[in-house]
């Protein structure tokens, strides 16, 4: 069994807990194979008229860089990224990645709604009720088509993000399942581009996607596919990825995605 977690933070993501060294070596006590190093570039400032942001490719680079010398681990250390917030600013977020060292992998992700919901992003959001809570799903799931549409990414990101927020921190017992044509017509377009998603096992809470998502996504014909922990500190390295690719298989997949300069890797499950 192949072990690789594809979604990892350190301290360059502005939430991150530890040095990417650091990191690495929690993947090597789990027994990890490889990691992804996939900290956050937001493009647009949130709450300031989504204002674009500046990104100093320097620090990733340098913390990388570092990291390398001084690794000495078997863990493979890949360097990637997660870019956000694409559909607010198409030009300026194309601008930032033109900048980009080379990467091995990058996830595409939606982590804020738009005004017509809310001035916060999902983690700071607290609907007042349940019709709230669903139009704000709505509102995530149309930033996610146009992220898919715009398809320069490797996987698309958590495609049930939302539920971390609503249901396990804010009590709410809510799904996907309201918005089915919604997701199949951003896995077809998924798909239609050569892209993948990602099983994010969300430091071993609820998978996002599910189960029915990922059933679906594989009967469309989608193939590409990664597994990641979404992890912040060290203690979260590597969480529920064994269980992950078990899920993987009872949804019908065979095999699994690394990624080397852009490029897929695959590997048995």
């Amino acid at each position: 069994m192949y072990l690789a977690d594809y979604h990892v933070h350190s301290r360059v993501s502005p939430d991150g807990k530890a040095s990417m060294l650091e990191m690495a070596a929690a993947a090597e006590a789990e027994g990890l194979d490889e990691i992804c190093f996939t900290d956050h570039l937001e493009t647009v400032i949130w709450r300031e008229n989504k204002r674009p942001a500046d990104f100093d490719w320097s620090v990733p680079e340098r913390e990388y860089r570092e990291t390398l010398e001084n690794w000495h681990g078997r863990t493979r250390l890949r360097l990637g990224l997660e870019v956000g917030g694409v559909p607010f600013n198409v030009p300026h977020a194309e601008a930032l990645m033109a900048q980009a060292p080379q990467l091995d992998f990058v996830i595409g992700s939606i982590h804020m709604l738009t005004e017509a919901i809310t001035d916060l992003d999902l983690a700071h959001f607290h609907p007042a009720d349940e019709a709230e809570a669903l139009r704000s799903m709505a509102d995530y799931l149309e930033l996610v088509r146009q992220t898919a549409v715009w398809g320069r990414f490797s996987v698309l990101g958590h495609l049930t993000l939302s539920l971390r927020y609503l249901n396990e921190l804010q009590g709410f017992q809510l799904s996907f399942d309201p918005f089915g044509a919604e997701i199949e017509e951003i896995l077809r377009t998924v798909i239609q581009k050569g892209r993948g998603i990602e099983l994010n096992t969300n430091r071993g809470n609820m998978p996002l996607p599910g189960a029915k998502w990922l059933r679906l996504y594989r009967s469309l014909g989608g193939e590409i596919i990664t597994l990641g922990s979404d992890a912040h500190r060290p203690g979260d390295v590597g969480r529920s990825i064994r269980e992950g690719q078990r899920l993987l298989r009872e949804c019908g997949f065979k095999r699994f995605c690394t990624f080397e300069k852009m490029e897929p890797i695959w590997h048995e499950l």
